[in-house]
């Protein structure tokens, strides 16, 4: 008897769990479908650009293979989040895209830069963007430290401007020695890691 109300409780909240984790991946906000010939700008910084790896082993490089789209590689190594924001427009004159990818603000972090300056550059770009009729998907950035975690201020912002947000890659890579190039970059399994993981996002929010 003890058995049987054991098993009818485990089974029932196995169950439970299965409906928390499956609410919680329908609250991921939903893209519009990109088409085969769009353009995806991966904008950003070292992270974007592929430091610590080969051009074609980038982020951008291998997310492109993964979702079958044309992804331009637009990071710029030791850029700061101020800089970005000036760059921003011209890339997208320039690509058109119907995404932005945007990772920035690492290099605010290590030259000790407000992070209240980081995440009004963030949200300056987001509005750059959209004002261009492009979605946007926002990745964060960790700052350094133990728990190599991005500010709060990232998921705060996606939550604000209805983003889908990519919270945990980044820090997952640079906590793994085996993904690294150096203490702050990834190398191209690192770069693996974070297209695998943007583009399941990319399917959950429906843009793939």
């Amino acid at each position: 008897m003890a058995l049987r109300v054991f098993t009818r409780w485990f089974v029932l909240a196995a169950l439970a769990v299965l409906l928390l984790y499956g609410a919680g991946c329908s609250k991921s906000p939903r893209l519009s479908p990109i088409a085969p010939d769009a353009i995806v700008l991966a904008f950003g910084d070292s992270l974007t650009y592929g430091t610590g790896a080969n051009e074609d082993e980038s982020y951008p490089a291998q997310l492109s293979q993964l979702i079958g789209r044309k992804v331009v590689r637009a990071g710029v190594p030791g850029e700061v989040s101020a800089d970005g924001l000036a760059r921003l427009p011209e890339a997208i004159e320039e690509h058109q895209p119907r995404l932005v990818l945007l990772l920035h603000g690492g290099n605010d972090f290590l030259r000790r830069l407000p992070k209240s300056q980081a995440a009004e550059n963030l949200r300056a770009m987001i509005r750059i963007a959209k004002g261009r009729g492009a979605d946007v998907v926002l990745i964060g950035t960790p700052e350094p430290g133990l728990t190599v975690t991005p500010p709060e201020f990232y998921g705060e912002i996606a939550k604000e401007f209805g983003l889908p947000y990519e919270a945990a890659v980044i820090g997952k890579v640079l906590r793994t020695a085996a993904h690294k190039s150096d203490p702050i970059h990834p190398n191209a399994l690192g770069y693996r890691v974070i297209a695998e993981h943007v583009a399941e996002l990319l399917r959950r929010s429906g843009a793939i």
